[in-house]
């Protein structure tokens, strides 16, 4: 099986929106992620966790805020890409809020 890394995407006022929210409003949302975590069984080799700020590096060393809006990733494995975009079908992050994308890369192995 070939390993899928996915790449959640939001809005940073979104985000920020979210962390504020209550904890009942927080595990409502996540209710929606185990649905989806269970629908997937064995092939969610990692849930993930939320990701934020994020910096892009520069070859002269210099940083700056990242500007891809990148919220959280998820590692899956399927046979292929088709099949890991038919696990993400009804996925919550995108019933969230219209802004909401999620990407999708397959994993290479590294030569040697």
């Amino acid at each position: 099986m070939k390993k899928y890394i996915v790449i959640y995407h939001a809005p940073d006022e979104l985000m920020a929106q979210s962390a504020n929210a209550s904890p009942e409003k927080m595990e409502k949302g996540m209710e929606q992620w185990m649905t989806w975590a269970a629908k997937c069984g064995d092939q969610l080799v990692d849930l993930g966790n939320p990701l934020m700020g994020g910096q892009k590096l520069t070859a002269d060393g210099n940083s700056q805020k990242s500007n891809r809006q990148v919220c959280g990733y998820s590692v899956l494995q399927a046979e292929s890409i088709d099949e890991a975009k038919a696990l993400l079908e009804g996925h919550p992050h995108l019933a969230w809020n219209g802004a909401c994308e999620i990407e999708i890369h397959e994993s290479m192995s590294s030569p040697g």
